[in-house]
């Protein structure tokens, strides 16, 4: 996303217009969370509805399954599967049992790890972009890289191994020129 400058606001410096753009941004997210709270809400298709009840369903999940009690959960299950063997003679129906609830769990979980890792690169970026606008003298081409092609990101890549190198360069020249006049 890339902010304008308004008009009026062309000739103010640069932090006003940050501020401004940081106001606006403040006020836009208070508007959705008052607007969604009051129960204004317009008709919405199945898909936006499906989508947010899934958003909040893998943010509860995740922060449900992502806890020591949960493995413990976990751990507790299969010491009282391993503990029923003996009883059910370790048939394959107890076997069968294991391996297909942990294929299920597995199965699902990938989508709640993926939708959770999802927002959180989404919002990692976002945050990172807004950096990049806002600090002087970065170069806003960096700003939303991720749409960048494969090959456009390698170019970059190559780029920045070069500038590392460069600086490497210039402190070890430094480094060396300040031993010199240490000894």
């Amino acid at each position: 996303m890339r902010f304008v400058a308004r008009p009026g606001m062309a000739g103010a410096h640069p932090c006003a217009q940050a501020d401004a753009q940081a106001r606006m941004l403040s006020a836009m997210a208070n508007h959705a969370q008052t607007k969604k709270a009051s129960g204004d809400h317009k008709e919405r298709d199945f898909f936006c509805v499906v989508r947010d009840a899934f958003r909040c369903f893998a943010q509860r999940s995740s922060s449900v399954l992502g806890s020591a009690w949960s493995f413990c959960g976990a751990v507790l299950i299969i010491v009282v599967w391993l503990v029923t063997g003996p009883t059910f003679h370790f048939s394959d129906t107890w076997q069968l049992i294991i391996n297909t609830a942990t294929t299920v769990v597995t199965f699902l979980m990938v989508f709640l790890i993926q939708n959770t890792q999802n927002r959180d690169a989404k919002a990692m970026h976002l945050k990172l972009d807004e950096l990049i606008r806002a600090v002087k003298g970065a170069r806003n081409q960096l700003v939303d890289l991720e749409n960048l092609s494969d090959d456009e990101l390698k170019k970059l890549e190559e780029q920045f191994q070069r500038l590392r190198k460069e600086a490497e360069k210039t402190r070890a020249h430094t480094d060396n020129g300040h031993l010199a006049e240490s000894r």
